[in-house]
Parts: structure tokens; C-alpha cells; sequence
């Protein structure tokens, strides 16, 4: 028995808005050895959570963005069920002051996703998802729509900086899309996806936590995804993973066609 959505839901909403928001705008940072950033709500929020988890769920092992690489290794390679957690990602958006950032939280069973929880507090936007049951935005069942557009038309959200540079020339030089944004916050990306909130997507290499539970969010709402090369996104191991989405599936299949010819 899988557990309790709204019960997780709740400590995500709770945990956000007392660990997150209030510390907005307000705290430094520190840079990490790979370069990205870590604040104080990053850790104060992670150690919220995994207390919680703990306690609610003593049986279920716990992963987070925060640990050791050997210590992700070994969790993934060995735990029957997992929790997968980024407390605070877009740390860099929150460090500078914009306003796009969420914490996602994942359960792994057997190596697959059973629950997606992507909240975003500034918007109190929560995206959830339980494998073969839906996807809901704040409660409220949500889908993937044809968009009607042409692929000339899009808007696309790409981060350009994880990909390889002759794409990177191509896109810029010769777009098959209109226009070009970039978030800066992967799990929300994968929810504005599921929401319909773009049509196409391109990341050069996510990390496990930025992808788990947008992968079930994004496929229970009738979403597209895959790799540069074709495969199912997500995979139970730390190796980053290069994704391609689109909510519409003529429009996936353009962009993947454009792309996979690129790349």
C-alpha cells in the first residue's frame, strides 16, 4: 500500500512556506563542489522532510540531493523503496530573487515511480501524481491537450547551457521554434509541461532528483518525453539523463525528429 498523497502533500505545503518562503530573498549561499548553489532554506527544508519521512515511514529508505554521491549510489542500487527528494530546486533563482524555484519529492518502488510531488509555494501550485491513477494540479485533475500550433510557432523552454555546442549553434542560428525561455528550475519545467505551459523542452542532463517525479507527473498527464537518443527518461540510477518533452504528441514527434537527426 502505497502512502498517503494527501498526507505528503501537506508536508511539502507546510514545510515550504515555513522553511522556504520566509527565508526568500533574505539568506547568502554557498557554492558547492560542482558549482551549483546551496542556502540555508536548501537544508533546513531537507532535514524537515527526511525527519518527517522517517518517522511516518521508518521502512522506506530516503535519498536527497544533499547526500554523498556514494551514499546515492549505494541507495539506489540496494533500496526495494525510496524516497527521492530535492528540497529547494532552482537554488540559484532563489539565491538572486526570482521567483521560480519548488521542492520535489518522489517514491521509488522496485525502481519505478509510484508517487510524484512537485509544490511550488510562491504560486501555492501543487502538482502530485500516483502511477496509474493521474496527475492533479492542486487537487484538480490535469492532462496534457493538443496545442493546435505548427512547430514554427512554439515556444520553447531550453537550457542551453548542458548541451552540446554544435546543437547549441543550430538552435541559435536556425530554430525550428518562434521563441525560447528557460525557468532554471527543472521540476517545475516538467510541471508546466504536464500543465500545458510551453509546447517543447530540452535539457541536456538531469540529474536523478530533478527528473523522478516529473517523469510521473509529465506521463500521467498524457505528456511526451525521452532522451536524446530515443529511450524512456527515467531510470533508476545517478547518470545524468538528457530529456525532450512536449504535452503535445505531433509536436513531440517534430522535435524529436529535429533533434535526433542533430544530435
Amino acid at each position: 500500500m502505497l502512502p498517503d498523497l494527501l498526507k505528503l502533500e501537506g508536508l511539502i505545503r507546510q514545510v515550504a512556506k515555513e522553511e522556504i518562503l520566509p527565508r526568500f530573498n533574505r539568506v547568502g549561499y554557498e557554492v558547492k563542489e560542482d558549482g551549483s548553489l546551496l542556502t540555508e532554506a536548501d537544508l533546513s527544508a531537507d532535514k524537515r522532510i527526511s525527519t518527517a519521512l522517517a518517522e511516518w515511514y521508518p521502512d522506506i529508505a530516503f535519498l536527497s540531493e544533499e547526500m554523498s554521491e556514494s551514499e546515492q549510489e549505494h541507495l539506489v542500487s540496494t533500496a526495494e523503496k525510496l524516497w527521492c527528494l530535492d528540497p529547494l530546486d532552482g537554488t540559484s533563482n532563489f539565491a538572486a530573487g526570482v521567483p521560480l524555484f519548488a521542492t520535489s519529492l518522489a517514491l521509488f518502488v522496485n525502481g519505478e515511480v509510484h508517487i510524484g510531488i512537485t509544490y511550488d509555494p510562491v504560486r501555492d501550485e501543487m502538482f502530485s501524481a500516483v502511477k496509474g491513477q493521474g496527475t492533479w494540479l492542486n487537487g484538480e485533475p490535469l492532462k496534457c491537450v493538443s496545442s493546435g500550433f505548427d512547430l514554427d510557432k512554439t515556444i520553447a523552454i531550453v537550457d542551453f547551457k548542458r548541451l552540446k555546442p554544435d546543437l547549441v549553434q543550430r538552435l541559435l542560428s536556425n530554430p525550428p521554434y518562434k521563441s525560447q525561455r528557460n525557468l532554471g528550475t527543472c521540476v517545475l519545467e516538467w510541471a508546466w509541461m504536464a500543465a500545458n505551459r510551453g509546447h517543447l523542452y530540452l535539457h541536456g542532463g538531469m540529474k536523478l532528483w530533478d527528473l523522478a517525479a516529473g517523469t510521473l507527473i509529465l506521463e500521467e498527464a498524457g505528456g511526451h518525453a525521452s532522451t536524446l537518443e530515443g529511450e524512456s527518461v527515467f531510470r533508476a540510477a545517478m547518470a545524468p539523463r538528457s530529456v525532450i518533452i512536449s504535452p503535445d504528441e505531433k509536436l513531440f514527434k517534430q522535435w524529436q525528429e529535429f533533434l535526433m537527426n542533430m544530435h
